[in-house]
């Protein structure tokens, strides 16, 4: 819990509490087996005296009230000392991924309120398939009690089923056992399953886009596909088809070129797993054709007269302009996006969208295969090369777009290990000091060059009017006569360097 004022949080300040799960046999023994000895007793009390706020057969949210009642069911005392422990242990169940914690704001009545949403502790396989888990636990008990547990929680497959092979999957699939009715979409219905808070406040926030849908890829999918088994599956793993909504949106892509791009070889493990850089690289083929036929399609229409005039540019288009975190707007940008905007475009954008936004036009090929290489060879994130965008189109550096300059600027950032959106954002600031640096001394330098050519300039007029005010110096000159050496002084000569070479030796 980030709290850097202590009056932000105190036992005046209101709160509620939300689960949508009840906690089963096996979940208490998870709590006090794996998370108890990581986060503490005291913690684990705390997430238990937040679940029964509910009974064990409701769901949803609490009723208000004041955050005493906490501190006083955990025997803390109501001072700044006891806040700071509530935190602490507020922060132990946050990082292992059992509460998450929101501040809301009310500007009428000046009041904040706290919304603590608890998540169900995680089943014993996916909780040793974590690995930062894994070795927390294993930092807290040991080797060889981490093993002991792990072999008490997981399920063992029995011995006499080692012999049998080539295992067939036998389940009947939905759309071969019901039919539903082809009416209509309530659209309404979709709306108020989709505006559910705590689902979206738990997922990070509204989708990227919901262009993609499993049941839609599963209306389109060929039935007799090799992948089919795999795509069936998909519903149950969240993340893979939030990649591939990200790369639908980042690519344009619908529905059927989703599809078909699911249906080659090498997209899928054997063991179902979505082969997440092989999809991205044919993707990105994909969308380099689409490029090409859009750009052959318009040179015809061109050649054929009908294409309308080009439209000016959207401001609500160009108002979506790359920027990042604590990074000022482009001057192009500064009167149609907002700083918060232009930051949240820079961390979410894929890049490809970011770039089509500094152009009212089709994207240049040459900065279309640039980015594509930092994309795909160097993988650097999406903030990244929004970032590296934002630098090179979005500053004063538009004289020297060159693919050896971005691609020096890229290999830079790989150099560095920059792979996070602060650390890109804390590179162009230091950038931005360097040049300024740079700019200040070779000001400075041009002043000292012009103040000393015109000094010397006016010293020379003073010269050519009325003479020099520079001093006159003795000289030593060559006259007087030639003293010549006598044989026994050039001896004597002689000898005093043989001492001194043979005193230096």
């Amino acid at each position: 819990m980030r709290v850097s004022n202590r009056l932000e949080f105190t036992e005046n300040h209101r709160y509620v509490a939300y689960r949508d799960f009840a906690l089963s046999g096996l979940d208490r023994r998870i709590l006090s087996h794996l998370y108890q000895p990581m986060v503490g007793a005291f913690a684990v009390g705390l997430y238990l005296l937040l679940y029964q706020h509910l009974s064990d057969d409701k769901i949803g949210f609490t009723e208000p009230e004041s955050q005493r009642k906490l501190f006083l069911g955990l025997d803390l005392e109501m001072n700044p000392d006891g806040r700071q422990q509530l935190v602490e242990h507020f922060s132990k169940l946050e990082a292992v991924g059992l509460v998450q914690t929101f501040r809301q704001y009310d500007p009428a009545a000046e009041e904040t309120l706290y919304e603590y949403v608890l998540i169900r502790p995680l089943p014993p396989g996916e909780f040793f398939s974590n690995l930062h888990l894994t070795l927390l636990l294993r930092d807290k008990v040991g080797k060889p009690a981490l093993l002991e547990l792990k072999e008490e929680l997981l399920p063992q497959q029995p011995v006499g089923l080692a012999r049998f092979m080539n295992r067939d999957e036998l389940t009947v699939p939905f759309y071969e056992l019901f039919r539903l009715s082809p009416g209509p979409v309530d659209p309404e219905l979709e709306t108020a399953f989709s505006e559910s808070a705590p689902a979206m406040e738990r997922s990070g926030g509204p989708k990227l886009s919901d262009r993609i849908r499993h049941s839609e890829m599963l209306l389109r999918f060929p039935r007799g596909a090799s992948n089919r088994s795999y795509v069936e599956k998909l519903h149950l793993q969240p993340e893979a088809m939030a990649q591939i909504n990200f790369l639908a949106y980042k690519f344009d892509l619908q529905v059927a070129e989703i599809c078909r791009l699911l249906d080659e070889d090498g997209i899928f493990e054997p063991d179902g797993t979505l082969r997440w850089d092989e999809l991205q690289l044919r993707a990105n083929l994909v969308y380099r054709q689409d490029r090409k036929r859009g750009e052959e399609r318009d040179r015809y229409l061109a050649r054929l007269d009908v294409s309308e005039a080009p439209a000016a540019p959207d401001e609500a288009d160009e108002a979506h302009a790359a920027a990042g975190l604590l990074l000022e707007v482009p001057e192009r940008f500064i009167d149609k996006v907002s700083a918060d905007e232009y930051n949240r475009l820079l961390r979410r954008e894929p890049y490809t969208r970011m770039l089509a936004r500094y152009f009212p036009g089709t994207v240049p090929d040459a900065f279309v295969r640039i980015f594509e290489r930092i994309d795909l060879n160097y993988k650097l994130p999406e903030p990244v090369i929004n970032v590296l965008i934002h630098y090179v189109l979005g500053m004063n550096h538009a004289q020297r777009l060159t693919k050896s300059f971005i691609d020096s600027i890229a290999s830079n950032l790989l150099a560095k290990g920059i792979d996070t959106f602060a650390k890109a954002v804390r590179y162009v600031r230091e950038q931005q000091k360097l040049n300024e640096t740079l700019e200040r001394r070779r000001r400075g330098e041009d002043v000292a060059i012009g103040g000393a050519s015109a000094s010397s300039s006016s010293r020379g007029r003073k010269g050519v009017s009325g003479g020099s005010r520079k001093p006159a110096m003795p000289v030593v000159g060559n006259g007087g006569p030639v003293q010549e050496v006598s044989p026994e002084e050039r001896e004597k000569m002689r000898e005093l360097a043989r001492k001194l070479k043979n005193n230096k030796g």
